[in-house]
């Protein structure tokens, strides 16, 4: 279709990027490295490692695969730790020895590692000791021969003392005893990679920098192949998007979602290292106490987040007393951003939550809202630079402007393929080479793009398309409710009905008082026939709800 979202472009957006300004991440990494080297590049914990020093560090780590493991040019190198000053330190080592990283979630469970290791044919694996005994259980089934193992303070320089307390107080319970003969620790790994010089490396455009792994929560979890090109255009389409309203060299991000996860990856970890942003890694953004005593450490003017997280933030006192002086950036991503959510944050910071979506598939970014939005419009914004967006039917055709369809996305930050899956590939494609995003979407007449709902988990009812995200903000917009979740349950009367999932704020919030609240804002097919409260609601390792595990009876 045409790019009519161009019209709508804040002022110094350009309609096209240049993926060609650099040749790799690693070429990326290193003009940061010159140009922003005494400043502090991560922080985690309190202890920062500035531009510099990630570059001695990050050679050393090269160094170690290079040099003493002797892997093989392409070799896969699983990262599984949660966010900690380790984790960008491998990363831009695997990427500037020419390998590939493997981002697996610390959280998996042996079944689920077992897969991802075997799938992405991975041979070297970086974990953090908490989660050694999850990969113990699969590790006869595979060819892991190198393990390096680290823990929550080893970068830190805290005594041994208070690291236990700090995983006591952090994971909630004590390291679960491991064993994972010929490891070697992160501080050995980086002793001995120091005896080897970096090996100048051939990386280009074409080579795979991540295999991102997706579709775990709805199916068996597929490897997105992500090439130093689809990262460097999703830097430079993000870049081009938030640069009229940042100052390079002086911004401080929260980075609360885990860096193993794409949206935190390239907004945070990526963009902002361009950008010669300060990185604050949250380790355990779940305990909001915690996360706010580390906010309020610092004046910091940019954070990124899901819906859940904002709405937690939002529901603790004492996040009010924060200094957002020089917030400027909010962007929530991953789940739909929610108009009571949007509403108290920009009444209790002064800024606008900003919306934007993605998908591992697209490195992530597609839309994003203008950064100068006035108000919470319903939206996940304007294509990005350099992007085409078409809505089309269940026969492929393109529909008009406002009627909805699936979300097809073509650019030059859309995966190559699925790694090994060339049948699931074939799929998600159009014959014109728009990547299917599984997303039911409409977009008007000055290009902005909204979602209706995940195309699966559409409810049927009685022959009308009932959309959750409608219902879950028309809920969630009831002062005694926490968090919601709708789903389509089987009716024998109207094939489906719709049934909610509510985390109370109130314990007097009964069923009669939700429905009361509904019937003033939805028809009556739309009004939730059931209601269940529950405690808490299965979520994400980044907090999205999971609506399939309800619906399917699993949680």
């Amino acid at each position: 279709m045409e790019k009519i979202w161009l019209q709508s472009y804040p002022p110094g957006v350009p309609a096209e990027i240049d993926p060609d300004e650099f040749s790799s991440i690693g070429d990326l990494f290193s003009r940061s490295v010159r140009q922003f080297g005494d400043r502090p590049a991560y922080i985690n914990m309190g202890k920062g490692i500035s531009y510099t020093e990630l570059d001695r560090l990050s050679v050393r780590f090269a160094g170690f695969l290079q040099g003493a493991l002797k892997l093989p040019r392409g070799a896969r190198v699983a990262l599984m730790m949660p966010n900690m000053l380790q984790y960008p330190i491998a990363m831009f080592g695997v990427l500037r020895s020419g390998y590939v990283v493997v981002n697996v979630n610390p959280l998996y469970t042996a079944r689920e590692l077992e897969h991802q290791l075997r799938d992405s044919g991975a041979e070297t694996i970086v974990i953090v000791e908490n989660f050694a005994s999850t990969l113990e259980q699969v590790l006869p089934k595979l060819t892991m021969p190198h393990i390096v193992v680290t823990s929550l303070g080893e970068m830190l320089g805290f005594p041994k003392s208070l690291i236990v307390n700090l995983v006591v107080r952090q994971v909630k319970k004590l390291v679960p005893s491991w064993n994972l003969p010929g490891h070697v620790s992160f501080s050995a790994a980086l002793s001995k990679g120091a005896a080897f010089p970096l090996e100048p490396v051939s990386v280009g455009h074409d080579d795979i920098a991540f295999l991102q792994y997706t579709g775990g929560t709805t199916g068996v979890a597929k490897g997105a192949v992500l090439t130093h090109r689809n990262i460097i255009a999703n830097l430079q389409q993000a870049h081009a998007w938030i640069r009229p309203f940042v100052h390079e060299g002086e911004e401080i991000i929260i980075t609360a979602l885990p860096l193993y996860h794409i949206f935190s990856l390239t907004a945070n970890c990526l963009t902002f290292f361009k950008l010669g942003a300060t990185n604050v890694l949250i380790t355990n953004p779940r305990d909001i106490p915690g996360f706010i005593k580390e906010l309020a450490k610092y004046k910091f003017t940019a954070i990124t987040g899901v819906n859940t997280l904002f709405n937690a933030l939002l529901n603790n006192p004492d996040f009010a007393k924060l200094d957002f002086s020089r917030l400027h950036i909010a962007l929530g991503g991953g789940m739909a951003v929610q108009q009571q959510v949007a509403d108290r944050w920009r009444r209790i910071t002064g800024q606008p939550l900003i919306e934007a979506y993605g998908l591992t598939e697209t490195s992530p970014a597609v839309t994003i809202n203008p950064l100068d939005l006035p108000a919470f419009n319903h939206s996940i914004g304007l294509p990005v630079s350099s992007t085409e967006v078409s809505i089309r039917g269940d026969d492929g055709s393109e529909m008009p402007l406002g009627q909805p369809g699936e979300l097809c996305v073509r650019g030059p930050q859309v995966m190559r393929e699925y790694w090994n899956r060339p049948e699931d590939t074939a799929h998600v494609f159009t014959p014109d080479g728009f990547l299917r995003t599984g997303d039911i979407a409409t977009i008007d007449e000055k290009g902005f793009v909204r979602i209706v709902d995940r195309k699966k988990d559409m409810i049927l009812v009685s022959g009308f398309n009932v959309f959750p995200n409608e219902i879950e903000d028309v809920v969630a917009s009831h002062p005694s409710v926490l968090e919601v979740a709708a789903v389509g349950v089987p009716d024998e009367r109207t094939g489906e009905a719709v049934k909610v999932f509510i985390v109370r704020k109130d314990p007097s919030l009964t069923r009669e008082m939700i429905i009361a609240h509904c019937r003033k804002s939805l028809t009556a097919y739309k009004i939730p026939h059931l209601v269940e409260f529950r405690d808490e609601l299965p979520k994400t390792n980044v907090g999205k709800i999971l609506r399939r595990l309800l619906r399917d009876g699993k949680a």
